[in-house]
């Protein structure tokens, strides 16, 4: 099931299933409106967006309020999440999925928002998003790239090209919007060649492995499997990870993994990703490319839960097209 894509006009709405919108700043929400507004669209805040507690959150059932009421009401057109953060898995066993499946709209946000996005397309079959959070529209340099490929996903039905951004960025933009630092992008690293298509499923690596043994784990067979993480991880703490992704049952029909590009700071380097899967026989025989643009290192694509990806890997060249969104 795919939500309806937005038009000039549209009304979207602002929730906070993890950190609370309390810690975006008034000048960071402005922009973010103005950006918004460029294209065509309306911005509102579910009640409870701003509520903050010693979590720098809010309690369960503010947070399912919100997004039960932003999926219900027939204005809103989108939902995106103020800001990642630690707890949405928490609110997966109060969710009224019968409630979302009969109101279908786009959900957007990435990081511990994998949580929900994921559950969500698992008990609904509704597509969901990894992409930009609201808070991330308040980048005020080096956003054009995120910003095309949110237009290209949600504007438009055509297939969507994936093509390294020229530049990326590692830095703490959002204290400082000035002294921005900006290192050019190589492109991907092919670390297995081959061609697959597949469904995607993925995002934030250690976010989506907390679904599993749950009834939110979604089936790996026939799946393009998309992971990430932020500086939290390392080496070690990627490869056990990834190697428990690996156990889930399916994985053996997995059609190819892509990796997004790490922070500077988790030490997760090509040298040690190349390490990682050569150690790991399950991947073998899939097509695996790393320093995709998505995660935690801006810009970002937008890219669909539950949509359908091509990949080719051949001779060092790597071409990417989402082709159901």
């Amino acid at each position: 099931m795919i939500p309806l894509k937005l038009k000039a006009g549209d009304e979207i709405r602002v929730i906070s299933p993890a950190t609370s919108l309390h810690v975006i700043t008034p000048d960071q929400r402005r922009l973010a409106n103005e950006r918004l507004a460029d294209l065509g669209l309306t911005v509102t805040y579910s009640a409870h967006a701003e509520e903050c507690d010693e979590f720098s959150s809010s309690s369960v059932e503010s947070r399912v309020a919100d997004l039960h009421e932003a999926f219900a009401d027939p204005n809103v057109k989108a939902i995106l999440t103020t800001l990642g953060g630690f707890n949405s898995n928490q609110m997966l066993q109060y969710l009224d999925y019968e409630l979302i499946a009969w109101n279908p709209k786009i959900f957007c946000g990435y990081s511990d928002i994998t949580a929900i996005a994921t559950a969500i397309t698992v008990k609904t079959g509704l597509i969901t998003y990894s992409g930009p959070h609201y808070s991330t529209f308040s980048m005020e340099k080096g956003f054009e790239y995120t910003l095309d490929y949110f237009r290209k996903c949600f504007f438009s039905e055509e297939p969507i090209d994936v093509t390294p951004s020229p530049y990326w960025s590692d830095d703490q933009w959002y204290l400082n919007q000035v002294n921005r630092t900006f290192i050019e992008n190589d492109g991907y690293t092919v670390l297995r060649e081959g061609h697959a298509v597949g469904k995607i499923i993925g995002g934030n690596l250690c976010t989506l492995n907390l679904l599993q043994g749950t009834a939110y784990m979604p089936s790996l067979e026939d799946a393009v499997v998309l992971v990430e993480d932020d500086n939290y991880s390392n080496p070690h703490i990627f490869d056990r990870d990834l190697q428990s992704l690996l156990h889930q049952p399916g994985f053996d029909k997995v059609k190819a993994l892509l990796i997004g590009r790490f922070q500077n700071a988790s030490g997760v380097t090509d040298a040690a990703l190349d390490k990682i899967i050569r150690s790991k026989r399950e991947l073998d025989h899939i097509p695996v490319v790393t320093n995709v643009n998505f995660g935690h290192v801006s810009p970002i694509i937008t890219f669909p839960i539950g949509g359908t990806i091509a990949v080719k890997a051949e001779n060092g060249q790597v071409t990417i097209q989402i082709q159901k969104h």
